[in-house]
Order: structure tokens, then C-alpha cells, then sequence
């Protein structure tokens, strides 16, 4: 076996010159040191602010590729966000605590419900999306995604008091809107009506109104497509048009039940 032959052939199909995967497991680190400043009360706060600066000078080296973005200048602006994501995160926990009968303690929430840190890896995440800093905010929903079965893109747009229930399944693309007081279960897709690469400047993802709950397994599709105001969705459900406010929308299945002979 020549083993100088095959790494040579190796290297001459890596042509992805900036391919680090050091960015992927400083990036899971860092969503990890995030997490634990903002809701463990044993984290010292100032080291951990420190600790956290410290890696995303890293991150800030592996992934800003583009020499003229002033990658070095996010995270001055990103950590005073930190207090304001708290905030709305505790609405999250609480909405999740107040809609789920099986939650005993908001402790359980932060401690035990992949909804919740699914939309908490989200919401660090969006702040960071939104000043265009590359690939990492990607990296902390696909790890949140790994851990959880929610897979939550960082550009959708989510407000106030957002609730998952059990979470495994959960799609929510990049341009989805969701408003205030929404209430989703497992299995439910917001997503494109159809993929072509020349819609990536285009809204491609549904918009949830306030106060909306959208049942297990409901796929819900397509930019234009609005769910009005206190609208209720059934599970199953396959939605490709608006939806006014104040509606509800099922889906009506087919339930056959055929007896079997007893046999001796």
C-alpha cells in the first residue's frame, strides 16, 4: 500500500481550502457557554462573558473569510442583545409552563423541554444571522437540531411567548414569520411550496399570525400563504393558501376497521 500515493490523491480532492471543522466544535462550545450564561445560576457571569468573548474571537478567525467584513466589531453590539434574548426567552418558558398540563415547574421547562432549547439555541442565534455573520448561526440550530428533532432555521422571524410542544419533527424555514402567543406540536412544517435556487432572495416560508395553534404533523407551505389571528389548525392538516382569522381547519381522515373470523 503506498500510503504517500493515497494522501496525495486526498488532498487533491480537498478543494475546500477553508473547510475547518474546528469552526463546527468551537461553534457547539460556544452555543454551550451561551446557554449556561444566560440560565444556570452557578455560571459566574463576568467569566463566563470573558470565556464566551474568547471563543468567538475564534469563531471570528475561522469564519470570517472575507478580510473587509468587520467580523471582529459583532460581538461589541451581539452581547448587549444578550439581556433582551433573556427576557423574551423567559416569555417562552413561561408560555410553555402556562399552555402544557404536563409541565409541573418552569425549572422542568428550562431543564428538560427540547421546544424550549430549541428556540433558545434560535434566538442567539437570529441576533447573530441578523448582522450577516456567516455559517455560525446555522451551526448553533443544527446542533440544537441534532439534540432536540427541532429544526428551526436562525432568519425566520419569531415573536413574544412562542411555544413548542414535544418539538421532534418541527420544520421552520428561513423566511417563515411567526407572531406572538403561537403554539406549535410536533411534526408541523413551515415551509416552501416548492425549492428552486433562484428563490433564495424570496419569502418562501409561511406567515403565522398571533395567537395561532397549529396541531401535530400540520404542513403549512408556500410565502403567501397567511394563518389569520386565533386560528386553530387540526393536525394533518395540508395548507397551501390563507387561512382568514378566527378559522379552524381540519383534516378529515378515512377510518375503515375490518372485523377478523375468530378462528378455532
Amino acid at each position: 500500500m503506498d500510503k504517500q500515493k493515497i494522501i496525495e490523491q486526498i488532498r487533491a480532492h480537498k478543494n475546500q481550502p477553508c473547510l475547518d471543522f474546528r469552526l463546527k466544535t468551537t461553534t457547539e462550545a460556544f452555543t454551550n457557554t451561551l446557554f449556561y450564561t444566560l440560565f444556570d445560576t452557578n455560571t459566574p457571569l463576568l467569566e463566563n462573558l470573558e470565556k464566551l468573548e474568547q471563543q468567538f474571537e475564534i469563531l471570528v478567525d475561522l469564519a470570517c473569510w472575507d478580510a473587509d467584513k468587520p467580523c471582529s466589531k459583532v460581538w461589541d453590539r451581539y452581547v448587549q442583545k444578550l439581556p433582551a434574548i433573556l427576557e423574551k426567552l423567559n416569555k417562552d418558558a413561561q408560555a410553555t409552563l402556562n399552555c402544557d398540563p404536563a409541565s409541573l415547574s418552569i425549572e422542568e421547562v428550562y431543564m428538560a423541554y427540547p421546544g424550549f432549547y430549541a428556540i433558545a439555541i434560535y434566538r442567539l442565534s437570529h441576533e447573530l444571522y441578523a448582522e450577516g455573520f456567516p455559517l455560525v448561526p446555522r451551526l448553533m440550530t443544527e446542533y440544537a437540531h441534532r439534540q432536540t428533532g427541532v429544526d428551526i432555521n436562525p432568519g425566520a422571524q419569531i415573536g413574544n411567548s412562542f411555544h413548542i410542544d414535544h418539538g421532534t419533527g418541527v420544520v421552520i424555514g428561513e423566511t417563515a414569520v411567526i407572531k406572538n402567543n403561537v403554539k406549535i406540536y410536533q411534526g408541523v412544517t413551515l415551509g416552501g411550496l416548492y425549492v428552486a435556487k433562484d428563490l433564495q432572495k424570496i419569502k418562501r416560508h409561511p406567515t403565522i399570525e398571533s395567537n395561532v395553534t397549529i396541531y401535530a404533523n400540520a404542513t403549512i407551505l408556500g410565502g403567501d400563504t397567511i394563518v389569520g389571528e386565533n386560528s386553530i389548525i387540526g393536525g394533518n392538516a395540508w395548507i397551501t393558501e390563507s387561512v382568514p382569522a378566527n378559522s379552524t381547519v381540519f383534516h378529515t381522515p378515512t377510518i375503515k376497521i375490518k372485523p377478523t373470523k375468530n378462528h378455532v
